[in-house]
């Protein structure tokens, strides 16, 4: 090659310079089961493997895409535990808000608007779930693997839904005060 370019007048070494690959570098194995580093969508400079909290690029700064599954006690910077301090729940919420509400990346890439987006939203959902003593104890029930049933005892709903309509039955009925003691006497029955 070097003999080609002296022919043609060239240097011996190429003046033009050489441009790495814009593709991502392929995955190296670490070890058995490993899975590559995460990447910047970005930059592709290597990201650090943490979850929590969104993540920013060291290097670009870019906003980084949320899990898929993240887990909303780690996110929201709380114990998983029913009892949670909702101040400092409303705190987190409030400075992650300030970190990746929309608002912010109205001049960023179209990716990174819509990563803040998602962001946003998770956050809103990690408030609400944890803030709720209702939803906060079923979702550390999902995180345990245990499905609250969804449906009760059909027998006994259909008697109770039963009652409640011979009741309203005798309410529509014309007020008089047998009408009203009879209810009266019912209720009085079933407490």
């Amino acid at each position: 090659m070097r003999a080609a370019l002296r022919r043609l007048g060239g240097a011996p070494w190429p003046l033009w310079p050489l441009r790495a690959s814009r593709a991502a570098p392929r995955p190296r194995c670490v070890g058995p089961g490993s899975a590559p580093a995460p990447r910047c969508w970005s930059c592709g400079a290597a990201l650090p493997r943490a979850e929590g909290p969104p993540h920013f690029c060291p290097g670009c700064r870019a906003l980084q895409p949320p899990g898929p599954r993240p887990d909303l006690f780690r996110l929201m910077g709380c114990a998983r535990s029913f009892r949670i301090d909702a101040q400092q729940l409303q705190r987190r919420f409030r400075s992650l808000q300030r970190a990746v509400h929309p608002d912010r990346f109205g001049q960023r890439p179209p990716e990174e608007q819509y990563y803040s987006e998602q962001h946003s939203s998770l956050i809103n959902k990690a408030y609400q779930t944890l803030l709720n003593p209702l939803s906060r104890g079923l979702y550390l029930l999902e995180l345990k693997g245990v499905e609250p049933a969804q449906e009760t005892d059909s027998e006994a709903d259909s008697e109770f839904l039963t009652e409640i309509m011979e009741i309203n039955e005798k309410i529509a009925e014309p007020k008089n005060e047998d009408t009203l003691e009879d209810i009266e006497t019912l209720l009085k029955g079933k407490l």
